[in-house]
C-alpha cells in the first residue's frame, strides 16, 4: 500500500480562523481560539492519521509587524513554516485585501510548493461579494488553488482536506500513528489557562501574561496541577486576581472544566500570580518559555 505523509503549514493575518481550521482538521482543540489578535504565540503541530496517510498540520501566529522581542520570536515561527512545508495554506477572510507583511506575501506568490488559498468566513458574505473576492485573490496569488470555506461551520473543510492528501508526497509517517501533537501536556495546560485570560481580561493584560505549569502529578483518577500566571507589573497582578480573588477563581474554574474534558480525568488545579518584570523583552525568559528556540 502506498503511504503519503507531509507537512501542511497554515499562515495568514491574525484572526482569520487558522486555529479554528486546525482544530476542525484534527478533531481536537489543540489551538486556543478567541476574538483577540495574537492568540497563537507558538507553532503548534496537529497530526491527522489514516491507514495510508499522515498529515502534519502546523498552526502559526498571525502575521504582524513585531514591536518587541516576543513578537519577533512569534514571526520566527512563521518564517520556519515556509522552510519545511509540503503544502502551504494561505488563509484569508472575506473582505481582506492584503497580508500585513510584504516579504511574507512575496514568499507565498513565488512559492514552488502547492499553495491552497482558503477564503474563510464565507458564512458572513453573499454570493456577489464571494465572487468578487475570489477574483481579487486569483489575481493576487495566481499560483494558488482557491477554496471558499467556513472553518467554523465546517463548509468545504472535508474537500480541502481531500485536496491536501492528493498533494502530499509518498512517504512513511513522521510520527507514531497514535500521536496527536508534538506538544507535551504542560503546554496545553498553559494554553488553556491563557485562553481564559484572553477571554476575560481587556487591553494589555492578556498580552503581558505567560503561564508556567510548575507541577503535574497524574494519579489513577485525578491529575494535580500547580500553575503560575506571570505578569510584568504589580498592577497587572492585582487585576488578574480581582476583588477577593474572584477573577482568578473564575479563570481557574473554567480552565479546570476544559482540562477535565481534554484529559478525561478529574483535575485539581491550583493557580497563583507572580510578577516577572518585562519578560516579553528578555531573551533569557523567552527561551525559558519556549520562544527563540
Amino acid at each position: 500500500m502506498n503511504h503519503k505523509a507531509g507537512f501542511v503549514n497554515i499562515i495568514g493575518n491574525p484572526n482569520v480562523g487558522k486555529s479554528t481550521l486546525m482544530n476542525a482538521f484534527v478533531g481536537e482543540k489543540l489551538s486556543i481560539i478567541t476574538s483577540k489578535a495574537q492568540t497563537t504565540r507558538h507553532r503548534i503541530l496537529g497530526i491527522v492519521n489514516g491507514d495510508d496517510f499522515q498529515v502534519v498540520l502546523s498552526d502559526t501566529p498571525g502575521i504582524i509587524k513585531p514591536a518587541y522581542e516576543l513578537q519577533e520570536s512569534m514571526m520566527g515561527f512563521v518564517k520556519s513554516a515556509f522552510e519545511d512545508a509540503d503544502v502551504l495554506i494561505y488563509m484569508v477572510e472575506i473582505g481582506e485585501q492584503e497580508l500585513k507583511d510584504e516579504a511574507f506575501f512575496n514568499k507565498i506568490t513565488s512559492s514552488k510548493i502547492p499553495v491552497l488559498l482558503l477564503l474563510n468566513k464565507i458564512d458572513k458574505s453573499n454570493q456577489e461579494q464571494l465572487e468578487t473576492q475570489v477574483q481579487v485573490w486569483a489575481e493576487k496569488v495566481p499560483n494558488a488553488e482557491i477554496f471558499p470555506i467556513s472553518a467554523l461551520e465546517g463548509f468545504n473543510v472535508k474537500e480541502v482536506f481531500g485536496r491536501i492528501i492528493d498533494l502530499l508526497p509518498e512517504s512513511p509517517a513522521f510520527y507514531p500513528k497514535d500521536q496527536l501533537t508534538d506538544k507535551p501536556e504542560r503546554f496545553f495546560i498553559n494554553e488553556t489557562i491563557r485562553e481564559k485570560i484572553l477571554l476575560h481580561y481587556k487591553k494589555e493584560i492578556p498580552y503581558a501574561v505567560e503561564i508556567e505549569t510548575e507541577e503535574f502529578f497524574e494519579e489513577e483518577e485525578i491529575i494535580r496541577i500547580r500553575a503560575v500566571i506571570m505578569v510584568e507589573r504589580e498592577t497587572q497582578k492585582g487585576i488578574i486576581i480581582g476583588h477577593k480573588g474572584s477573577a482568578l477563581k473564575r479563570v481557574g474554574v473554567e480552565a479546570r472544566k476544559d482540562l477535565e474534558a481534554f484529559f478525561g480525568k478529574q483535575i485539581h488545579l491550583e493557580t497563583y500570580v507572580k510578577v516577572n518584570k518585562n519578560w516579553r523583552s528578555n531573551q533569557q525568559q523567552l527561551r525559558r518559555f519556549g520562544y527563540n528556540n
